[in-house]
């Protein structure tokens, strides 16, 4: 069978995007795991299927490259709005309504940028200086310094792994405070299994993170595949109103055969 896809990256964080609205494509995990391959598929840290939704404009269904449905992904709600501006679906000048796995957010386009409303954050969990806290996924902040020269890979599947996460997997951030309002993040990505470029949802975690430790919105992302920002208001409650901007960009299109 072959396969109509579009490949978009957001801050270096990419997927491979299916048009699903008349279900033809029935995602299994060796499916996946081929079309996300960077030797023998198209490659990709994840897939997102463009599926329709009764209630919105569109549904968002994400799979991880190891196959696995998983829960939100900041980079991939921002890149599947890009892609439903170049289907049709949404326009520039207006906001989109989509429903994913952790519910209903909404995004629109600031010039070049996809601004994307986020689930409200009522509940972190500080460990020592560590933070746990879920922001559509589940998010581990560790602050440290030199974060530019750790062993992510090694370090994040060491966390990832040990007795408190192993069951659901958790994503791992090592978080680095910069000068007035800025951060550098480097992810590691269960599902992925590996370091990504950026994580959306570990950026928008970390961000937060930072924000209890007494930095102000918006807040400024470095990641080693581009820039974002994470901006929020603080209540008692928690933090509402969060929001992720950042690119959203067109990588290629092109047809698959799928066996």
């Amino acid at each position: 069978m072959q396969v109509s896809f579009w490949k978009y990256q957001g801050a270096g964080n990419d997927f491979v995007m299916i048009d699903n609205r008349n279900g033809f494509f029935s995602p299994n995990a060796l499916s996946i795991k081929r079309l996300c391959n960077r030797q023998f598929g198209i490659g990709a840290d994840g897939l997102i299927c463009l599926e329709t939704a009764p209630d919105a404009d569109f549904a968002m269904v994400y799979f991880n490259a190891d196959g696995n449905e998983s829960t939100f992904c900041g980079n991939g709600g921002r890149c599947i709005v890009a892609f439903a501006t170049e289907l049709g679906l949404v326009n520039t000048n207006q906001k989109a309504r989509f429903r994913a796995k952790d519910g209903f957010h909404l995004a629109w386009w600031e010039g070049d940028f996809i601004a994307l409303q986020m689930k409200n954050v009522d509940r972190v969990e500080q460990q020592g200086n560590d933070y746990i806290l879920d922001t559509g996924s589940p998010h581990f902040v560790r602050f440290t310094n030199e974060v530019a020269s750790l062993p992510v890979p090694t370090l994040g599947a060491e966390i990832r792994y040990n007795k408190q996460f192993e069951n659901e997997g958790i994503n791992v951030n090592f978080v680095q405070q910069k000068s007035g309002s800025t951060i550098f993040v480097r992810t590691y990505e269960r599902g992925v299994e590996d370091e990504t470029l950026s994580c959306g949802t570990g950026v928008t975690a970390s961000a937060i993170a930072a924000a209890l430790k007494g930095m102000p919105s918006p807040i400024q992302v470095q990641t080693p595949g581009g820039d974002l920002q994470v901006s929020f208001l603080r209540e008692e409650s928690g933090f509402e109103n969060v929001v992720l901007t950042g690119p959203a960009t067109l990588v290629f299109k092109g047809t698959i055969e799928l066996f």
